[in-house]
């Protein structure tokens, strides 16, 4: 729990329970939506409210401590931020997971082919995971 409290005093963001058991849901099971956020974090907290989660993450969000992974056709997920990469979804279960690419290689070739300035760098591929593959 320290470690998640010293995590958030660098970025001056104040520590409450309720940040620390967000950070500690999204440390352990990263890309969680804020419906599955809710559900494990009303368990140590049962009056949580879901908006006060969403406040939380906001704020969070807001000072660059957590990202939004937004996944075609499924609800926003969260995680922690960490250094850039990519996103792999699989088709069948919805499941999703990093993938580390050199992003900075396909966002050259990205630019260079397309002709634009590249703002912003975010890469989701979807697949069928092993597990889905193997039923």
């Amino acid at each position: 729990m320290q470690k998640y409290e010293s995590l958030l005093r660098e970025r001056k963001i104040k520590v409450t329970p309720q940040r620390l058991a967000i950070v500690e849901e999204l440390d352990g099971h990263i890309h969680l939506s804020i419906e599955e956020l809710y559900e494990a974090i009303k368990k140590k907290f049962p009056s949580i409210s879901l908006a006060t989660v969403y406040k939380n993450i906001n704020a969070m969000m807001e000072q660059g401590f957590i990202e939004e992974v937004r996944v075609p056709g499924q609800k926003s997920k969260y995680e922690l931020t960490k250094s850039p990469h990519s996103h792999i979804v699989c088709g069948h279960c919805g499941k999703v997971e990093d993938i580390d690419l050199d992003l900075e290689k396909v966002t050259q070739t990205a630019a260079n082919v397309s002709h634009y300035d590249i703002t912003e760098k975010t890469l989701i591929l979807t697949g069928v995971c092993p597990k889905c593959k193997a039923s």
